[in-house]
């Protein structure tokens, strides 16, 4: 059996953060219940596309899935359970976010079979976090760590945020100082982007945003510190202690099958790609439409795939050969090991030189990039290469 990794969306949050542009919304309980329904007849309905595959992680994420009521993460995966083949060792995920947690939630998901938490702090700094439009304070992200591990989790990872509106170099460390002290298993560490359509980027002029080299300052300081703490670096952004990397974003970089379910949530299915409506309406109408019985999917059936996702309303892209030596390339390289030569032979039949050999060769001579020289040897991202890796990578798109 092939494996797969489910993601499932709840786009459910208490208020819309000043810096988020992922598909989030609040919602009234009628209309978490509602979305839920829909969610559960999606799961079935879809199940018989993953016949011939495993699932080797669930990630429930969003917006804010710790603000659905008790009991509602136990149906999901109850639902995932009875219509999917699970592996025993499944890595299951949970998003949560201080202020919407509770211990009853917490021993629900243990319950439930979640093994992993993944909580939004984001900064220690209260007024870093009124800056971001956070909901809770560094005590209500504690008061939810400390419930999480009393609860016996012992797969945790706190999200942070560097390069804030008005965060220096001394607050940023006391952050980190904070979390180090926690010792939670894994920390994913990103500099702020502004993204169109959110609160920052419409406000970006009254904003007092850390200058390029502070950013900068900022990105080695996060990977000085978590090093000498014990953390291994294995992606540009992620951070963990041996054995507790994120099995679930590896598939992602690693272009590995995965099942997008709910609104928004893109799938990708031996290099078939398609998203689902962004619309809690568009979304109940495709469904309404969607079939509930067929074959599983098989290599070279293609076409069958497009007409079901076509009648469930939903993009579809077939992937090119071009395309996906792209995303082998800029994907890949987002991790610390790097990419393979031999998995490049070994996915497109031909040595990775023929494509992309100028531009390895000039890369190397720029410092961005370290290689193995021979067959199976890894090509990885040097320490300059990720500080930028927005340039690097965008060094192996091909010309159509």
């Amino acid at each position: 059996m092939r494996d797969l990794s489910i993601y499932v969306h709840i786009p459910f949050c208490v208020r819309k953060c000043r810096y988020c542009d992922f598909l989030s919304f609040p919602g009234s309980d009628q209309e978490k219940e509602t979305y839920l329904e829909l969610l559960l007849t999606e799961i079935e309905k879809q199940a018989f596309l993953y016949k011939n595959h495993s699932v080797i992680s669930v990630f429930i994420g969003g917006g804010t899935p710790s603000i659905l009521e008790n009991g509602a993460i136990k149906r999901i995966l109850d639902k995932l359970n009875l219509h999917f083949t699970m592996d025993p060792k499944a890595e299951i995920t949970v998003e949560a976010n201080p202020g919407t947690l509770t211990g009853q939630k917490l021993s629900e998901y243990r319950q439930a079979g979640v093994n992993r938490l993944s909580i939004g702090l984001q900064s220690a700094d209260e007024k870093e976090l009124r800056t971001l439009g956070r909901i809770h304070d560094y005590r209500t992200f504690l008061h939810s760590y400390e419930m999480a591990r009393n609860e016996g989790f012992q797969n945790i990872n706190v999200d942070l945020i560097s390069a804030i509106p008005g965060q220096s170099i001394d607050s940023y460390r006391g952050t980190l100082e904070k979390i180090l002290a926690l010792a939670p298993e894994h920390i994913s560490a990103y500099s702020l982007i502004m993204e169109e359509g959110t609160w920052f980027y419409e406000h970006q002029q009254e904003l007092d945003f850390p200058s390029e080299e502070e950013d900068r300052q900022l990105y080695e300081i996060t990977g000085d510190m978590l090093l000498a703490s014990g953390y291994m670096r294995y992606e540009i952004s992620n951070y963990a202690k041996a054995g507790f990397e994120c099995l679930h974003n590896q598939v992602y970089w690693k272009r590995g099958d995965y099942a997008g379910f709910g609104t928004g949530a893109a799938s990708m299915v031996e290099e078939v790609r398609w998203s689902n409506p962004g619309t809690m309406e568009a979304y109940a109408s495709a469904l309404q439409k969607a079939e509930t019985a067929g074959a599983p999917l098989h290599a070279g059936e293609a076409d069958r795939l497009s007409a079901l996702r076509t009648r469930f309303g939903q993009n579809i892209q077939y992937l090119t050969r071009k395309e996906q030596m792209e995303e082998f390339m800029f994907l890949g390289l987002r991790l610390t090991a790097g990419i393979s030569r031999h998995d490049f032979l070994k996915k497109f039949g031909v040595p990775i030189e023929s494509v992309y050999g100028e531009t390895l060769v000039r890369l190397a001579k720029e410092g961005l990039l370290c290689e193995e020289k021979n067959m199976t040897g890894s090509i990885a991202l040097t320490p300059y290469g990720m500080d930028i890796s927005n340039y690097v990578m965008a060094q192996f798109l091909l010309e159509s």
